[in-house]
Parts: structure tokens; C-alpha cells; sequence
């Protein structure tokens, strides 16, 4: 009998091969197999019409074969198999490769539902490679099929077997969620959910499986988040003041006067580093907004309170150019910068965590590395984070520990140019108190943005051209780092080797993407930073932080690819210096909804609305795009789904009232969450 603690090599059909692949998975047992969710589901039950079916899209008919089935063998020796089947609205052929069994099973009469997708041609309708299942008098087939992630060894048929000798173990899995909660926002027993998140009987069934485990996990996160922020009260941080740190003489040195709003954030700033509280605060603003010198002074201030700070960027990109800015502005006053990126040679990186050790060097910038185990600070007094949820919402906790000397926490500043939505920074930012920059710094002009078909190409490489001509630089953006035969996409490598041979064929034509190596990417960026190359060829790599002022045009290619977010992000690299800025969007997409987004981004330069914008438009599952992978990961919960977040906010306040809820077994997830999570440092 299978136990919910039943090794995942003892389920039937299970040997040593495909459990070590299994637990490879993160299955180790029978119940794991219960959270291995589906990644989607074919609705096999949702029957079309051979006359009515639309054209390359996956779709369900009802055939009775009319013909016998025909088997020829193609010149270089595959095998193939063509039946002639009907539903009554019309014909259709039906191709099979290297199935020879399939002669067998398609006798003429017999009944099959199969799914796959129909092209409508000159000489009729075809659906290549179909599924098919047999139909037989008095037996149901299952309409929603769970379609589970794989591994090199596994299929559909082996993963579907092992999770359906688990089902029964639903029975045994206890309600999480109060029975008052349950009630009030419509949710499943877990154990009905869980099944039917595995079995459906139907699209409205999975809908509401799928919702309560949503709910479930980001209600446990939330109140996760609530716990985080109750629990850093109780910690102690640096108490900072202003006496002898000469902050006025920074300020008075800079080539530039600060906004009202910067000011203001400033102040905030600096009031929180004057308490023995951990700041725990969250700097957003728009595109070019001017975070990045809001981060030195708050530098600056806790170096000359004798403590050190660390400054952690997504990108080696992003790292290398915070580290050069904050050297600069920071160096003259005698602070010693040092940066420490994956791309650091070993032997400067070893001198470099000694001096941070013994404290010669104030300030750290740079990715990842910042956190590793090895990296020992002699008095962290600041962590700043960039960029902040493309580490994960809690990974930060990493960084301000490393300032745990003596029962010490470090300051956290976090750094934002992605304009999110109110509502979704109560779950991204949950913990944080924020500050809005919104006030442009002077001097920055409006991006004319413009939405062309590739009709317009040449017109404008000859723009660009004329841009170049003036002094000006350029940068393209593509959705793709290489070629794909299923995606007619322009890919970076090959793209910029075409502009390279043939269109600026007299212009130095760069290229940059993320699996360039850190030299590579380095010596590319420094080409088009001292105007060596003119144009920079480039995925989204360049998304975040790049300042170039001397770009003053982009084009983008297949713009239809990126969410209304990203776009605006990429639009910000232009637009820097003095001169007028130009953004062209190209798209050749046929999608109403495509073209009503990029319409957005030519009328209005504001994040912000953007970003609402976005969220409105794409759904919630598609808001981040990629981003929403990493540690800010859930099974079912979409970080995005306003509704969601409404509904788990007026359930934290239901809990409040809630008798005994400290022994509740939601208390008691959220206990496990931070034991899975390691105190919430790593999430997923």
C-alpha cells in the first residue's frame, strides 16, 4: 500500500533509471508527485468540426475512417502512414510517421477522436502527427488530458501513470486555509483541489482547483512577507548621524541640482539610516529618474559613519557601470570602490574579499558574488540592491546578513526602474517602505516613439545612417540570441553580421547578448561607450541601467515580442543626453491586441500608466515575461492577478479576527515556508 512517505523507486513501473530522474525532478516520495502540478492541459473534450476547425491551431475532431489506410515509405526511408476520415462537415487526411502499427488500428469504420492541427489547403484538409484515441460504446474519454514538465528519460504516458497511483493519497492531505476563508471566496478542500488539479473533469473544475492552490500559496506568502517585517523590528541596525560626514560638501560637488523629488527621498533616506532600525526601503522611479545618485549619497553618508556598503546590480553590465559611477563620484572624497563580479580574475577577487575583511575597502559593487558564503565584510552597514525583483523578493536577506556583526543588521535600499503597479507592490515589495521618485531630473526630453511594419526598414536605416552622420549612435534591439527555423524572428549574431556586410557596411557595427562572456560583453560595451562602434546590436540585456547619452535612436525589432513594461525600459537607454531621442518600434504582426499595445507606448512616455497599461492588456501571467521565474516562482499563484491579491488582502485582515489562528495549519505552512525557504532567503 502506497504511504504518503513512500520512496518514489517503490511506485509501480518505477526502477532505479527513472527514480533517479524523478527525484532529480524534486520527487522523493509519493506525495511530492501530488505538487508536481501539470504545466498545461489539452482540452481534448472541446470537439470542432473538420469545416469549422481553425486553421494551425490544436483542436479536437470526431472521425470515422473512410478509407483504408495507406503506408509508403519516402525516399530517404521514412516510413509514413494516410488514412481518409470524415465527421460528417467534410474530409480530412490524416499523416503518421514511423507508426506502422497505426495500418492496424485505422480499419475503415472505426471511430477515433484525435487532436492535432488542421491546414486547409488547395486539395483539402491534412492534420499531421495527430493524437488519436479509439472510441468505444459506454466508455467516457477524459476531456482536459494534464499535459506534466519532462526530463530526458521520461514521457507524458510514464509521468501520468506514477502521479494516478498517488490520487488516492488526496484523501489523506488536511485543509491548510480556515473553513471561513474556504467559505467566503467559493475554494475547494484542498484534498478536491489537489485531485482535481490532476484529473478535471472539466475547465471550470481545473479553474477552481487551480484558484485555491493560488490562493493558498500566496496567502502563505504574504503572510510570510507580514512575519519578515515584524520580526526585522526586533532587530538592531548601525545608528548613523550626520556629525563629521560632510554630506554638504557631496552634494556641492555634484555637476547637477537635485529634483524636489530627489530631495525629498533623500531625506528619508537619511532619517532611516539616523534610527537603529533596519531601513528596509524601496526607491522606485521611471526611466531616468536619477535613483543611481540617491545610492551614492546614501553610500557616502554610511562610509563616513565608518561603515561599509555593498551595491548588488542584476548584469555584470549593470555592475560594471554602477561601479564606474560611484567610483567617480565617490573616490575624490578618498572612498575606496572595488567591484566583484563573476568576470574578476580569482586572484583579484581573493585580495579584494581580504581587504573587505579587514575593511580597507568601504564599498563592494557587484552581482551575485556579493552574497556567496566567502565574501566576509568587516562592518556592512548598507545593502543596496538594484533591480530588485530580478534577485527574487527575499533573496536580499542574503546580503543584509552579511552585516550581522554583533546582532547588527545592515540598512536595505532597494532600487527600482520598473514602474509596477501599486497593487502588485504590496506582494513584490511587501516588507519594504517605499519611496516614489517622480520627477524628472531637467534636461531630459520626451522620445518620439513611432510603430512601423517592415515596410519602413530601409527608411530607416537610412535614418539611422543620418543619425551616425550627425555624431549620434544607435542601438537595435532583437528578440532572439540565434537563429530559429520555427520562429521568423530577427536574432542577434546573424542580424548584426547582415548590417555589418551589406547595410552600414562603412560603419562599425557591434553586438551584444547575454551568453557572451563577461570579457566579450565588456570590451563590446566599452566599444560603443567611447564611440568606437556606432551601432550595437543587442538583445534585452541592455534593459536595465545602460547609460550611453550620445544614443539617440533605437529600432526594435519584432516589438510584438516584449510586454509594454520591457519596451519602456529599453526605450530609456535612449533619450539620455541633450540631444532628441528616437524610438521605432517594428512590427509586422497582424494581432489587433499587438498593434493596440504598441500604440500605448507611442502615445505616452509615463511608466507608470504603462505598466497599468500592461497589466491590463497582457494578463497577469505574462506581466514580468521571464522575470517571474527565479525565486519569485509559484506552483499556481500569479504574482500579477490583481483579483488574487485583492482576495488574499481582505483574507489577511479575516485572519486577524480569526480565533486560534497562531494554530491554525496555515501558521503552520508558513512555519514550513520559512523552513523550505531557509529563513526566506531563497524561495522555490
Amino acid at each position: 500500500m502506497i504511504k504518503r512517505d513512500t520512496p518514489i523507486r517503490f511506485l509501480k513501473g518505477i526502477g532505479e533509471a527513472r527514480a533517479e530522474i524523478l527525484i532529480s525532478l524534486g520527487l522523493n516520495t509519493a506525495e511530492d508527485l501530488l505538487y508536481f502540478f501539470p504545466r498545461g492541459y489539452e482540452n481534448r473534450g472541446d470537439i470542432s468540426t473538420i469545416e469549422n476547425a481553425p486553421e494551425g491551431e490544436l483542436c479536437s475532431l470526431m472521425l470515422t475512417i473512410e478509407s483504408p489506410p495507406n503506408e509508403r515509405v519516402s525516399k530517404n526511408g521514412l516510413t509514413y502512414t494516410k488514412s481518409i476520415a470524415t465527421d460528417g462537415t467534410g474530409s480530412i487526411e490524416l499523416v503518421f510517421f514511423n507508426q506502422r502499427w497505426i495500418t492496424k488500428a485505422l480499419s475503415v469504420g472505426r471511430v477515433f477522436r484525435v487532436y492535432g492541427r488542421i491546414t486547409h489547403g488547395l486539395f483539402g484538409s491534412t492534420m499531421s502527427s495527430p493524437i488519436i484515441e479509439a472510441v468505444y460504446e459506454g466508455k467516457q474519454l477524459q476531456s482536459i488530458i494534464p499535459v506534466y514538465p519532462l526530463s530526458k528519460g521520461l514521457t507524458q504516458k510514464i509521468i501520468s501513470d506514477t502521479v494516478r497511483q498517488a490520487l488516492p493519497l488526496c484523501d489523506e492531505i488536511e485543509n491548510t486555509l480556515p473553513e471561513d476563508i474556504t467559505d467566503r471566496f467559493g475554494l475547494l478542500e484542498k484534498s478536491a483541489a489537489l485531485r482535481y488539479m490532476h484529473n478535471p473533469s472539466d475547465t471550470e473544475t481545473l479553474e477552481k482547483a487551480r484558484r485555491t492552490i493560488a490562493f493558498e500559496e500566496l496567502l502563505i506568502y504574504r503572510l510570510a512577507l507580514s512575519r519578515m517585517k515584524e520580526q526585522s523590528i526586533d532587530f538592531k541596525a548601525p545608528q548613523m548621524n550626520y556629525k563629521g560626514t560632510g554630506v554638504a560638501k557631496f552634494f556641492e560637488e555634484l555637476p547637477f541640482s537635485l529634483t524636489t523629488a530627489q530631495e525629498r527621498v533623500i531625506k528619508e533616506i537619511f532619517a532611516d539610516l539616523c534610527t537603529d532600525k533596519p531601513m528596509m526601503r524601496l526607491v522606485q522611479g521611471d526611466v531616468g529618474s536619477g535613483k543611481t545618485i540617491l545610492a551614492a549619497a546614501a553610500i557616502f553618508f554610511t562610509v563616513k559613519n565608518g561603515l561599509q556598503a555593498a551595491m548588488m546590480a542584476p548584469t555584470e553590465i549593470l555592475a560594471n557601470q554602477h561601479y564606474k559611477t560611484l567610483d567617480r563620484l565617490l573616490s575624490p572624497f578618498g572612498i575606496k570602490v572595488a567591484l566583484l563580479t563573476s568576470g574578476v580574475k580569482q586572484k583579484e577577487k581573493e585580495q579584494i574579499k581580504q581587504c573587505l575583511e579587514d575593511g580597507s575597502i568601504q564599498v563592494a559593487v557587484g552581482t551575485h558574488a556579493l552574497i556567496q558564503g566567502s565574501v566576509v565584510y568587516k562592518s556592512l552597514g548598507l545593502a543596496v540592491t538594484d533591480e530588485q525583483h530580478r534577485f527574487g523578493v527575499i533573496q536580499r536577506a542574503s546580503l543584509v546578513e552579511k552585516g550581522e556583526a554583533e546582532e547588527l543588521r545592515a540598512h536595505t535600499l532597494v532600487m527600482s526602474a520598473t514602474p509596477i503597479p501599486r497593487t502588485l507592490s504590496l506582494i513584490l515589495y511587501g516588507d519594504l517602505e517605499v519611496s516614489v521618485l517622480d520627477v524628472l531630473p531637467p534636461g531630459r526630453q520626451r522620445i518620439e516613439t513611432y510603430t512601423v511594419s517592415g515596410d519602413y526598414r530601409d527608411r530607416i536605416y537610412e535614418f539611422i545612417r543620418k543619425q551616425i552622420a550627425m555624431g549620434y549612435q544607435a542601438y537595435i534591439i532583437c528578440p532572439l540570441v540565434e537563429e530559429n527555423e520555427e520562429l521568423p524572428r530577427k536574432a542577434v549574431e546573424a542580424y548584426a553580421e547582415t548590417l555589418k556586410t551589406s547595410v552600414f557596411s562603412d560603419i562599425t557595427v557591434g553586438f551584444i547578448h547575454g551568453r557572451l562572456s563577461a570579457k566579450a560583453k565588456e570590451k563590446e560595451m566599452h566599444d560603443f561607450v567611447t564611440g568606437v562602434s556606432k551601432v550595437l546590436v543587442s538583445t534585452t540585456v541592455v534593459e536595465v541601467g545602460v547609460d550611453v547619452p550620445n544614443a539617440t535612436v533605437m529600432l526594435i525589432e519584432n516589438a510584438e515580442c516584449f510586454g509594454l513594461s520591457q519596451l519602456h525600459q529599453l526605450r530609456g537607454r535612449i533619450g539620455r543626453g541633450k540631444a532628441k531621442s528616437y524610438c521605432v518600434l517594428m512590427s509586422d504582426s497582424k494581432s489587433a491586441k499587438s498593434k493596440e499595445r504598441l500604440e500605448i507606448m507611442a502615445e505616452t512616455n509615463d511608466g507608470f500608466a504603462i505598466a497599468e497599461a500592461d497589466l491590463k492588456l497582457r494578463g497577469p501571467g505574462d506581466f514580468f515575461g521571464e522575470r517571474q521565474s527565479g525565486e519569485i516562482s509559484f506552483k499556481c499563484a500569479d504574482i500579477a492577478d490583481t483579483t488574487l491579491i485583492a482576495d488574499t488582502g481582505e483574507a489577511l485582515k479575516m485572519l486577524a479576527d480569526l480565533p486560534n489562528n497562531g494554530e491554525s495549519g496555515l501558521m503552520r505552512a508558513v512555519d514550513k515556508f520559512f523552513e523550505n525557504t531557509r529563513d526566506g532567503k531563497i524561495f522555490n
